[in-house]
């Protein structure tokens, strides 16, 4: 294997890393702002300029407030579960396209840490995964307001994963292959697929919703039935890393939907940009677009989580069984119906 292949990716995935925590770090003092300037307040605005350093301040107190692990919890299950709720989080940004290929010289740099041919089965073996570190963190403490968050979360996971994977089905029998990098590429220009499956998208933006455990579906860390959620009886950085996962976990369903139906790092006028920037500056182009469609998905997030009003226990699941999964259904038929017609005529 030729080694500058591995180290251009070791430095991917360590960038790629780099930027999760970063923006996720940055999105908790977002998310402050945001909902200020809802609320008509200031929000942070003591550390540092107009609080930038809140983030910072914050995460110093993490690492620096005592671990306090319960008498009764089962102690490597306690640490395993924050830890694997970081890692699912992370591992779904190997398969997304940062940005079209950099070309430097004769040698061409892929922003993509892999491109797999079933790169939507793989985000969705991850998102499935993610659960585990709920249920793992919940069960662990011997806590029966953790446990019973947990059971919450799963369940609530497992129903809208359903619904999500339907709408899903009808993306990929418009653009017929599973890899994400394919998909961005049919989206070149304005070509993006939210034109083609607008219901398609409605319906995964609300299941990205219930996957992250956002409002108006944060029943898991529901504080005035459950206290704190599965995390009750956790401190330290070992909260911390559960709070972090959910803001990477809202930063990689950001950058699936912009991959998925917003034309990743395409934009329109792509073409002209490339002849004029050049091969190196052009993708770079690109890649600023993506994340800026991230952020502009991120800011919607926080905006309805201080807008809409949290959901009881059996509305959610009666909007996940009895309204996304009928219209999920829907969908796909009348996709391949209209798939059928337009290939026969």
């Amino acid at each position: 294997m030729d080694i500058t292949f591995v180290i251009e990716k070791f430095v991917l995935v360590a960038v790629i890393f780099g930027i999760s925590l970063l923006i996720a770090m940055y999105s908790t003092y977002a998310e402050r702002k945001v909902a200020a300037f809802l609320q008509d307040r200031l929000g942070p605005d003591r550390a540092g300029p107009a609080g930038m350093f809140q983030p910072l301040a914050d995460g110093l107190k993490m690492f620096m407030k005592e671990e306090i692990i319960p008498t009764h919890a089962n102690k490597w299950l306690f640490m395993v579960g924050p830890g694997l709720a970081m890692l699912t989080a992370c591992i779904g940004t190997a398969v997304i396209p940062w940005g079209s290929p950099v070309t430097i010289g004769s040698k061409v740099i892929s922003l993509q840490v892999t491109d797999i041919n079933v790169g939507v089965l793989y985000i969705f073996g991850v998102v499935s995964l993610s659960v585990y570190g709920v249920m793992i963190g919940g069960w662990a403490s011997n806590n029966k307001y953790s446990l019973l968050s947990a059971i919450r979360a799963a369940s609530q996971n497992i129903s809208y994963e359903v619904a999500m994977g339907l709408s899903i089905i009808a993306l990929l029998l418009v653009t017929n292959t599973l890899s994400l990098k394919e998909i961005v590429e049919q989206q070149h220009g304005w070509h993006w697929n939210v034109l083609y499956q607008p219901v398609g998208f409605i319906l995964f933006i609300v299941c990205a919703f219930a996957e992250t455990n956002r409002a108006p579906f944060d029943l898991p860390e529901c504080e005035t039935e459950l206290i704190g959620g599965y995390h009750t009886e956790y401190s330290s950085m070992k909260l911390g890393f559960y709070l972090f996962a959910e803001y990477i976990n809202m930063f990689v369903s950001s950058a699936v939907m912009s991959t998925l139906y917003f034309g990743g790092y395409n934009y329109p006028g792509m073409d002209y940009v490339a002849t004029v920037a050049g091969p190196v500056i052009a993708p770079l182009i690109g890649t600023v677009v993506l994340f800026a469609k991230i952020f502009a998905f991120i800011f919607f997030f926080m905006w309805v989580r201080w807008t809409i009003p949290r959901f009881r226990y059996d509305q959610l699941m009666h909007l996940g069984w009895k309204v996304l999964m009928p219209l999920a259904i829907a969908n796909v038929i009348i996709t391949g119906i209209v798939i059928a017609i337009v290939e026969k005529f």
